[in-house]
């Protein structure tokens, strides 16, 4: 059952605090908000109003309960146990798009370039069309990306032999408190799909600066048209599925090592290992969590004892299994 109600409703509200403007799902099915379509339920969602309003409910959430951003949910599985505490929507929330002479605190950007900030909850693809049709190149990879500005910062997401932290100059982070930082990438230890504050704390993505050059935009759209093409020839877009699962092995390709090991169409429950692309799980016949992990777990035994390469997941798996 859903119920829409106040936070102040469900006892987590401190005294004083304001009341939110948001709404909130109670035991809401997580297979609506991730690309694989399975997983548990989540005991609470919600979806802030703005920016201001989501800083308030962080606040209010005790230290003892998890919070959990989701953008998209295109990297993501819910374990069919379901998720206790929060989870927080923010696509088509935190959608800011705008170009800026300058970030918080640093020198303005170089008359060939230009600064754009992004919100967390945009689409990756999105942005890519933004910077293009503003006459700025270097972000159409972002076009490949089927999550949101908020997980591409967080997993450094990337393609086409580009990746997100190459063009960030500042980032705008949330923290367990309920306030807002701006830190520069000196701050973090970044590398391929992996993103780390140096100082361990607690914080969400909230939005980022990223630097481009200005370019012929025409061009831009033509290679982003290009890109997308590819990206449909490649992967396997008509089921449901969460991108790339592995990691690719330094010097290898995940879906080589897969192939080789003769996976292509394997099944679990109604969880399969693409023919299309052997990188990618997909789901053909209403699989659960359970199926999709499982068949994860496999993968990865399977490849590591022919092939001695222990895979490293892509995805983020949470909540509690059945």
């Amino acid at each position: 059952m859903r119920h829409d109600y106040r936070m102040s409703e469900v006892d987590v509200a401190g005294a004083g605090a304001p009341v939110l403007r948001g709404r909130f799902l109670h035991n809401e099915p997580m297979k609506k908000h991730v690309s694989w379509r399975a997983g548990g339920i989540a005991q609470r969602v919600y979806i802030p109003a703005d920016l201001e309003d989501l800083t308030w409910l962080v606040r209010s959430v005790p230290a003892r309960e998890s919070i959990h951003m989701v953008g998209l949910g295109s990297n993501l599985l819910v374990r069919d146990g379901g998720i206790a505490g929060v989870v927080i929507l923010l696509h088509g929330v935190l959608d800011t798009l705008a170009i800026e002479s300058r970030a918080h605190g640093l020198p303005p950007a170089p008359p060939d370039t230009a600064l754009v900030y992004a919100q967390a909850g945009v689409a990756s693809p999105k942005l890519a069309r933004f910077a293009a049709n503003h006459d700025l190149v270097g972000g159409e990879f972002w076009a490949g990306i089927p999550g949101t500005v908020g997980g591409a910062i967080a997993m450094n997401a990337g393609c086409y032999g580009s990746e997100t932290w190459d063009k960030l100059v500042q980032v705008q982070t949330l923290d367990r408190e309920g306030q807002l930082n701006e830190r520069l990438p000196d701050e973090y230890v970044t590398g391929y799909r992996h993103v780390a504050l140096k100082q361990a704390q607690q914080e969400w993505f909230i939005g980022g600066w990223f630097r481009l050059a200005r370019g012929d935009g025409a061009e831009s759209r033509a290679m982003i048209r290009e890109l997308l093409k590819k990206r449909i020839a490649s992967q396997p877009l008509n089921l449901p599925n969460a991108g790339s699962v592995f990691r690719n092995p330094p010097g290898d390709h995940a879906a080589r090592l897969i192939e080789a090991c003769g996976l292509k169409g394997f099944r679990i429950g109604g969880a399969e290992v693409s023919t299309k692309h052997a990188n990618f799980i997909v789901n053909v016949d209403n699989a659960t969590a359970t199926d999709i992990e499982r068949l994860i777990e496999h993968v990865e035994d399977t490849v590591e004892a022919r092939t001695n390469v222990r895979l490293i997941r892509e995805v983020r798996i949470i909540g509690e299994r059945q």
